[in-house]
């Protein structure tokens, strides 16, 4: 069968693999769009700098840049945030940290694990871990594969080094199997529908909202007990989360009281998203968008709970970093535990947890 490839990978091509190998990332074309620089000269803060990842559909982010809701995030933090868009996934995110030019956004535990070993100079703010729900394993409908035992010698359709490969192994081992017992492919998620959807693979996994559109479009069916693992982080950058802790914890308080906003009136968000285009003229994706906001199947779903980063989401952090380095994911082992307990990042802990005491 065909497992994963180990690339061979010194410090220097770690962060690359990151946004471009391991995940198969078009897209550091972002860092040109919005500029390099530092919005902080001396200590004054002119401006923040928030990275909006993906297509900014129903999340805290399009709340606050649109001021839906009633918040004016800029007025409460006393500077102007500057929303850039076109960021395809956290990972380019982390380059465009390094590279001086976003002070803020979202991240996966996958981007927390390669901006430790890619050496970006970025503070972790809050954490919470992803709906158990969040990730589907699709099968055409009436196929014989109905458990993870099923998937033995089965073509499995997966965008490597994600939350659907972490999910993907921890399923086959329920049933005792490792990627070695599977024909694994790895394909983006435009790639692996296309696949599927030509009977080329038995199996695709991927997150939410894209495995629930292709779920309904395809007429599929969905595998029981699949699960996420992995924690989602807000991070901010060191020269901002250092220099200016109270304004970063009060960024990461007005996300997580968007993220409510959201969840106690789906109807009202969803339809203020429709109105600003976020879905075009798909009824379905809009459909589809309002059911996952009320199941809380999102990534964001999370955010409107979390907390400073605690020791769960370390652990369960260093347990996704062990793996992948055992499946040759990532090129190294990496120390999540000592990284994320730092104590330098005590102060800006200690802000972020007081913001969030407030109701």
């Amino acid at each position: 069968m065909n497992a994963l490839p180990r690339p061979v990978l010194d410090r220097r091509g770690f962060l690359r693999a990151a946004g471009i190998g391991a995940l198969g990332l078009a897209g550091l074309g972002a860092l040109t769009a919005c500029g390099s620089g530092d919005s902080a000269n001396d200590g004054e803060l002119s401006e923040v700098r928030y990275a909006l990842i993906g297509d900014g559909k129903a999340e805290p982010g399009a709340v606050l840049s649109h001021n839906l809701g009633g918040f004016d995030v800029s007025a409460d933090l006393g500077v102007p945030v500057n929303f850039q868009s076109g960021f395809t996934a956290s990972l380019p995110v982390m380059e465009a940290i390094k590279a001086g030019s976003i002070d803020f956004s979202f991240a996966t535990a996958t981007a927390v694990i390669y901006g430790i070993g890619g050496n970006v100079p970025f503070v972790p703010l809050v954490a919470y871990p992803l709906p158990r729900n969040e990730v589907d394993i699709l099968v055409p409908k009436g196929s014989d594969i109905r458990s993870a035992a099923d998937l033995k010698g089965r073509r499995v359709a997966d965008q490597q080094g994600t939350t659907g490969t972490y999910s993907l192994v921890k399923y086959l081992e329920s049933a005792g199997l490792t990627l070695d017992d599977i024909e694994y492919s790895n394909l983006t998620a435009a790639d692996a529908e296309a696949a599927f959807a030509q009977g080329k693979v038995d199996a695709w996994i991927n997150w939410q909202p894209t495995i629930e559109l292709a779920r309904r479009k395809h007429d599929a069916d969905t595998l029981p007990d699949v699960q996420t693992y992995d924690y989602a982080f807000f991070v901010a950058s060191e020269k901002f989360a250092f220099e200016h802790p109270e304004i970063a914890a009060k960024l990461a308080r007005n996300v997580r009281d968007a993220q409510r906003w959201i969840e106690a009136q789906p109807d009202v968000a969803v339809e203020e998203f429709a109105a600003l285009g976020g879905f075009g003229d798909s009824q379905l994706e809009k459909e589809v968008y309002r059911d996952l906001v009320v199941d809380r199947r999102l990534s964001y779903s999370g955010a409107g709970e979390f907390t400073a980063v605690d020791t769960d989401a370390i652990e369960g952090t260093q347990d996704l970093a062990d793996n992948f380095h055992a499946l040759g994911v990532y090129p190294e082992t990496v120390d999540v535990r000592t990284w994320l307990s730092d104590s330098r990042f005590e102060p800006v802990r200690s802000a972020v947890s007081a913001e969030l005491a407030q109701a």
